[in-house]
């Protein structure tokens, strides 16, 4: 089919060099999760009992007491919210919103209170709790925690992810260890995390995307205690109607979980496949060297680093350029204005990688636009 379907409806050909984007759609699935999607979608099902049994199956996996398929980690959050705040009260969760509920503050790091496409307080705010932020941008701390919790504590959020603040921030199991000591439930958003049971060890419940790491549809799960996914369960005919999840995407994210156990660790060929990058070196003022992920995960990237004095253009303007082409090439851009930005090897397809080396000769090689 090739590029077709995007020149059919006026689409560019994009290169994703940026990782697992939602602005680009996340991740490709493969063909055996595709097909797990159409066969899915073209039965019918019970819908109650696919949501109860897709939960059975993905505990196997991830060792928790219970989970739920969601729409999206971001309606994970939210829905992680009401379920507690509204203790799983089937009046107060119709009638989120409308119902003061005084027992509604999540606490939060400041240095987790993260825009990731949108803001997470606002995903707290849509769940019915109100966002209590602890410690500073530049220092999260357990007794900023500890200190912060009153009557009207429902839960305690920790953010892991590569958009927070890493330094001089506690540890999950930090977090949990003053969560458990002080009997508030702790809810842990790792969209991205690749390792799935970790964080269901540490929380009372944890959210994962099922479009990044599992490489599954749009979709996300919510996993954890069982009496808190009965009560995440409840809000699914409240606010959570909106954030419905189809049956094609439920047999989609199975089949991906399935694959994801048996995915071999490719860390070491994307970082082989990275040195095509080093030719730019070559280059006046650019220079390449292969990065791991600032979050800690087994990822490993080319930076491409840029002096403008040298190459007569900055880092910002390669970056503008390279997207803004007749192919648009994404680059994992968060440190433009510290002149580099880096060349995710996981979503690159085909001739991906050429056509960024050639791109980038072309725009700071100095040949005209």
């Amino acid at each position: 089919m090739g590029h077709s379907l995007q020149a059919k409806y006026g689409l560019k050909r994009v290169i994703n060099a940026s990782g697992r984007m939602s602005i680009l759609g996340v991740s490709a699935p493969t063909d055996s999760v595709m097909d797990a999607m159409k066969q899915g979608g073209q039965r019918y099902v019970e819908m109650a009992d696919l949501v109860n049994k897709s939960g059975e199956y993905i505990t196997q996996f991830l060792g928790s007491e219970s989970a739920v398929v969601v729409n999206s980690a971001s309606s994970g959050i939210a829905l992680s919210v009401a379920a507690i705040v509204t203790a799983g009260n089937p009046r107060i969760s119709l009638r989120l919103h409308q119902e003061p509920v005084l027992k509604n503050e999540i606490i939060m790091l400041k240095g987790h209170n993260v825009q990731y496409g949108a803001p997470v307080e606002t995903m707290v705010f849509l769940g019915g709790g109100r966002v209590v932020e602890v410690g500073y941008a530049n220092e999260g701390r357990k007794e900023h925690i500890d200190q912060a919790i009153g009557e009207n504590t429902a839960a305690i959020l920790y953010v892991k992810s590569h958009h927070t603040v890493q330094k001089n921030m506690i540890s999950v199991e930090e977090a949990w260890e003053v969560a458990q000591r002080r009997g508030v439930p702790l809810i842990v958003d790792a969209a991205a995390e690749e390792d799935l049971r970790k964080y269901v060890q540490f929380s009372d419940l944890a959210i994962y995307s099922g479009s990044k790491a599992i490489e599954g549809p749009t979709s996300g799960i919510v996993a954890g205690k069982k009496k808190y996914v009965e009560w995440l369960q409840v809000q699914l005919h409240g606010i959570g109607r909106s954030m419905k999840v189809g049956k094609e995407t439920i047999f989609g994210l199975l089949q991906a979980l399935e694959e994801y156990q048996d995915k071999a660790d490719h860390s070491e060929r994307e970082k082989q496949k990275l040195e095509a990058l080093q030719p730019l070196g070559e280059l006046p003022g650019v220079s390449v060297r292969i990065v791991q992920d600032e979050a800690g995960r087994l990822i490993f990237r080319g930076r491409v680093q840029i002096d403008s004095s040298l190459a007569g253009v900055d880092a910002k303007k390669v970056n503008d350029q390279l997207r803004e082409g007749v192919i648009a090439v994404y680059t994992r851009d968060y440190g433009v204005k510290q002149g580099y930005f880096d060349i995710d090897p996981r979503s690159l397809q085909g001739d991906d990688l050429q056509v960024i080396v050639s791109r980038i000769h072309e725009i700071v090689g100095g040949k005209p636009e």
